[in-house]
């Protein structure tokens, strides 16, 4: 039996849900924001399986950095860090965003 996981959303992490669901209720439907809300839990949900599947940011791996992880709800990006038996999600962004910027925003000046 595979270990599980306890997966935890930062402050950071769930003030980005709830800017992504406001977008997408305004600009498009509540119906579709809600609809986004549940597959990029979902998908944060699916860490507490084998979160060592998801790949390194190659935005932070240039840099050195091998802490932190990522998977996708495409265009979304989540990125966490593995502690023990628990996974910190720390930002889940639109990857068609300045990625640099929010990782050394959000990750590099939290170290």
């Amino acid at each position: 039996m595979a270990t599980r996981y306890e997966v935890l959303l930062t402050a950071g992490a769930e003030q980005d849900l709830e800017s992504i669901h406001d977008y997408i209720f305004h600009a498009d439907s509540p119906a579709n924001a809600d609809a986004v809300q549940d597959r990029l839990l979902e998908t944060v949900e699916n860490l507490s399986s084998f979160p060592e599947r998801g790949s390194h940011p190659k935005e932070l791996l240039a840099l050195g950095i091998k802490d932190y992880r990522q998977t996708f709800f495409k265009p979304y990006r989540v990125i966490y860090r593995i502690s023990g038996k628990q996974v910190f999600v720390y930002l889940i962004v639109d990857g068609r965003r300045d990625m640099p910027s929010v990782l050394a925003r959000r990750l590099l000046t939290a170290r």
